[in-house]
């Protein structure tokens, strides 16, 4: 894996909410995912890196029990909060604007589910042009044939897929 800049990467942590943390995922658990996404986001704070969380909210939905993001990834002074009203978190949101806007050219994903919101932020952002890197242990779905099958067949053809200690490693 080659050398990530900070100053032109970030780190999007899609749909780490309660209630989908709490989801039976495979092949990691939820929380086992929060603990590797903490170690990601501390790192790329403090190399002075973009953060930003994206936390789903459902049309019409006020405040619905278990839609929080976990305590562990609320966003900090800083860091930029998405509200996604679908399934990805680039369609009617402004989160190209601010990733252009900071002049990031890789985006380095992590989240739950793999297959669903996490997949869908990566194809659009693959769309838009940024380089992309799938943190595989920083991520699960909902059933390893589909968890598995965005890794190896999805990922590897829109960008890199990296484990956490790779990705650590890689930012400079």
């Amino acid at each position: 894996m080659t050398e990530i800049d900070p100053g032109s990467a970030a780190l999007v942590l899609v749909d780490l909410q309660e209630r989908i943390v709490a989801l039976p995922t495979t092949p990691l658990s939820g929380p086992e995912v929060v603990a590797n996404a903490v170690r990601l986001r501390d790192a790329f704070s403090e190399a002075g890196a973009q953060v930003v969380v994206v936390q789903a909210r459902p049309p019409g939905s006020e405040q619905a029990d278990g839609l929080d993001v976990v305590p562990e990834i609320q966003p900090r002074v800083g860091e930029k909060l998405v509200v996604k009203q679908t399934i990805g978190g680039f369609y009617g949101t402004d989160l190209h604007a601010h990733l252009r806007e900071a002049g990031v050219r890789t985006v380095v994903f992590g989240g739950i589910a793999t297959e669903f919101g996490v997949e869908s932020t990566l194809r659009a952002a693959a769309d838009h042009g940024y380089q992309t890197i799938a943190v595989s242990d920083a991520m699960t779905g909902l059933s390893d044939l589909s968890h598995e099958s965005s890794l190896t067949k999805i990922f590897t053809r829109l960008g890199t897929v990296a484990t956490t200690d790779e990705v650590l490693a890689a930012l400079a």
